[in-house]
């Protein structure tokens, strides 16, 4: 107790990220539609999320190295900030699709800096109670996140600056703390070619991770308003799926951890496509019912497949490339979340709500084959890493600064610690 006590000020702060950045995702989406956006615009609003998520996860760690973890964090938090407080300056699918890049960019870099500065910090005696506390405090942002999306108004700039002062606040508990922050390592390479030849059903995976969960969180809105959902409803809608992701993760980790991961991908595709399409045929307006239980095993179903798959990769990688190949698979989850956006958008704009089910269904079904082909081709390893539950927006750095220290002991563990290593 008194170590999760110890890191109180990083949580503290997390939780507060979560309520800024989880709110503005699907704010846009109800803002832009408010403001005549097309669907296609409003999908891209997604897509640069992403693709300032990725630069994030590539810039943060070698900026961390330069001016530290506080420095960093308080540079990261600004530029949410700002990027949030400029939405109602700047109107325009365009231009909120710049800012949606400083604020994806924000949301990356905080989430590196809290994570390396944990994995610096903890023993391996103490590495599954904290970061299963970090957890709960991340997944509980994102529920208050969409709760504050059933009360705000997203044609008011009052709600950006709300947004704006929670990326603020964040600043006041790891500013305050006095805690010292670690030294850091240098950071990785990115050589996603010798991660993909390493696993390439890992790194399928993964990117059907990033077309699923990222065409889900900036289009499920769309879907909502396209169904008759209201915003509280809409908010509703995205709660349910967080709540299924996470009612699924540690039963598939049980079961990842007894037999060939792939099988659990293919079961987990199998499940999505069956449950997909069953909403995409009976969704309709009014229908709440199946639109709030489709949600929930969207959630159920696609929110495992990174865990799943990461620790697959991982059971075949040398300990000296455990760093780069995890950042390898943030690359590879990058390259589907910024791709999904703007192609499901486009779809619901030509064929209807249901597509975004349809376009779910069809990616765990590429998953599917891949997998069941890769069988063919090669024997699973045994399971060497325990498969760990890993929040949507939370990939960044547990494994990004996982290179051997020596000194204080703090950093010289996670280098030996292979069962918490984190997808």
């Amino acid at each position: 107790m008194r170590t999760l006590l110890s890191f109180t000020a990083l949580f503290l702060s997390i939780l507060l990220v979560q309520l800024g950045s989880g709110t503005l995702g699907p704010l846009d989406a109800l803002a832009g539609a408010a403001r005549g956006f097309t669907i296609a615009q409003i999908g891209l609003l997604g897509s640069a999320h992403f693709l300032g998520f990725f630069f994030g996860c590539w810039l943060a760690p070698r900026y961390i190295g330069s001016v530290g973890h506080s420095r960093a964090f308080a540079a990261a938090a600004a530029i949410g900030a700002t990027g949030a407080l400029l939405h109602p300056v700047l109107e325009g699918p365009y231009q909120w699709a710049a800012l949606r890049l400083l604020t994806g960019l924000s949301v990356a870099a905080t989430f590196t800096v809290i994570e390396s500065w944990l994995q610096a910090k903890i023993s391996s005696a103490t590495r599954g109670r904290v970061f299963g506390a970090f957890r709960v405090v991340d997944m509980s942002g994102q529920i208050m996140a969409q709760g504050l999306i059933a009360v705000l108004d997203p044609t008011s700039y009052v709600s950006y600056n709300i947004v704006a002062v929670f990326c603020c606040l964040c600043l006041l508990p790891l500013s305050l703390t006095r805690r010292h922050a670690p030294p850091t390592p240098d950071a990785p390479r990115l050589r996603p070619i010798k991660a993909a030849l390493l696993s390439p059903s890992a790194c399928f995976g993964i990117i059907v991770a990033g077309l699923t969960g990222a065409s889900f969180r900036m289009v499920g809105p769309v879907f909502g308003i396209e169904n008759g959902l209201s915003q509280g409803q809409v908010a509703l809608f995205l709660t349910a799926a967080i709540v299924g992701g996470v009612a699924a993760q540690y039963p598939v980790g049980w079961i990842a951890d007894k037999t060939d991961r792939r099988n659990v991908l293919i079961g987990l595709s199998v499940s999505a496509i069956f449950g997909c399409l069953t909403v995409a045929w009976l969704v309709g307006p009014g229908n709440t019912t199946v639109i709030f239980l489709g949600a929930f095993v969207f959630g159920m179903t696609s929110y495992p497949v990174y865990s799943v798959a990461a620790a697959y990769a991982n059971d075949f990688a040398e300990q000296d490339f455990v760093v780069e190949l995890n950042a390898a698979l943030i690359f590879f989850y990058s390259i589907g979340a910024v791709i999904s956006p703007i192609v499901t958008a486009r779809l619901i704009a030509v064929y209807g709500p249901s597509a975004l089910f349809v376009f779910i269904a069809a990616a765990h079904l590429a998953l599917m084959v891949f997998a069941l082909y890769r069988k063919t081709r090669r024997q699973a390893a045994a399971p060497a890493t325990p498969y760990q539950m890993v929040p949507r927006t939370s990939m960044v750095v547990a494994r990004l600064f996982r290179r051997p220290h020596n000194g204080d002991g703090q950093g010289g563990e996670a280098a030996a610690d292979n069962a918490s290593r984190q997808p």
